[in-house]
């Protein structure tokens, strides 16, 4: 499925057909550029989740944990590990398998880690204003 999004007003609309693309599967995994703008959807996806605290990059942190109106969300960004052992020591496992829904930044530093089934969300640039978002199950 792909969405052209010519501004930031699209973004809550493209979280609805993001969520009803997933049906039942909790683990989204994003890829892009840097400054693609997977942060700046996920904030838009989480508000449509229900989360009210304010959602920021968890660049330094790894992951930061939110309550939606049906439960846990996590937002991880693993631009900034070393070593895939940093996600052992973080508790991947709770996370992934915990019944959450994950959202989750630079996945292929955590690749070996990942659930058997997940959303694959990408977001290519198409210029300064307009972006594309494909969504796919794996």
């Amino acid at each position: 499925m792909d969405i052209e999004v010519n501004n930031l007003s699209d973004l809550p609309n493209v979280a609805r057909q993001l969520l009803d693309f997933a049906g039942n599967e909790k683990v989204f995994i994003f890829e892009g550029e840097m400054g693609a703008g997977k942060t700046t959807f996920i904030k838009n996806f989480c508000s449509y989740l229900g989360v009210k605290d304010v959602v920021s990059s968890p660049t330094y942190s790894i992951v930061n944990e939110y309550v939606g109106a049906n439960g846990a969300v996590y937002h991880f960004d693993f631009y900034r590990i070393k070593d895939i052992h940093e996600a052992y020591d973080l508790g991947y496992e709770e996370y992934f398998y915990g019944g959450g829904i994950c959202l989750i930044e630079w996945p292929e530093r955590v690749e070996a880690l990942l659930p058997e089934s997940y959303i694959k969300v990408g977001i290519s640039v198409v210029d300064e204003n307009r972006r594309l978002f494909s969504f796919g199950k794996v």
